[in-house]
């Protein structure tokens, strides 16, 4: 199996007072593939000269920058990848808009093939445990559900909601692609600690499956 990738998305409210920039080094540091920005609150000025600070952190260290919602910005700063929710901009639309690595969010079967066909790269499929950070995002789906998006399609699937320390695992032996962590590592006392904690875990279960 390919080695599993980690997505760290930023959140400033769970970020103990840390810039998106000091979370995301930490991070890397720790093993992190893609640094997903995510801020729903901010300019649209000071989250392009976000995006091009982590976009200089992310490249030295040969990992991925992707933008959460915002398209502008993504093509502003020629980042590596967008990721659009379910209230966002249609992905077929953002699809001929941006050349980079679309990702769109799923959790039905169903939904992750129109994605796909709409032109998506990656699905981040959750919240496979439940979300406290996006509650809105719906009851748990859990492995069953996973295994069954994983098998629904032909491109990558991240896995999101609820990733903790010990349960990320399982994520992998249903067939995911990698995780995508919020509270897990931003508001973890040491994100870099955290972060090659779960990197350890996901290539372990990678290594047995």
């Amino acid at each position: 199996m390919k080695r599993p990738e980690i997505h760290v998305l930023t959140d400033a409210a769970l970020a103990r007072g840390r810039s998106h920039v000091e979370i995301a080094a930490a991070a890397l540091a720790g093993g992190a593939d893609v640094i997903q920005l995510r801020d729903k609150g901010t300019s649209f000025a000071r989250l392009v000269q976000i995006a091009g600070e982590l976009l200089r952190l992310t490249r030295a260290a040969g990992a991925s920058l992707v933008v959460n919602d915002h398209l502008e910005v993504a093509n502003e700063v020629a980042a590596d990848g967008l990721h659009l929710g379910p209230h966002d901009l249609p992905l077929a639309q953002a699809r001929a808009r941006f050349g980079g690595r679309l990702g769109g969010s799923a959790r039905s079967p169903s939904r992750a093939r129109e994605l796909e066909a709409a032109g998506a790269d990656y699905l981040g499929v959750g919240p496979l445990w439940g979300s406290a950070t996006k509650p809105e995002a719906g009851e748990a789906i859990g492995v069953q559900r996973l295994s069954e998006i994983v098998s629904a399609v032909g491109i990558p699937v991240i896995a999101i909601g609820g990733i903790a320390p010990g349960n990320a695992a399982p994520a992998i032996e249903a067939g995911a692609a990698g995780i995508a962590v919020i509270a897990g590592i931003v508001g973890a006392e040491d994100p870099e600690a955290a972060t090659r904690a779960f990197r350890r875990e996901v290539d372990d279960a990678a290594a047995a499956c």
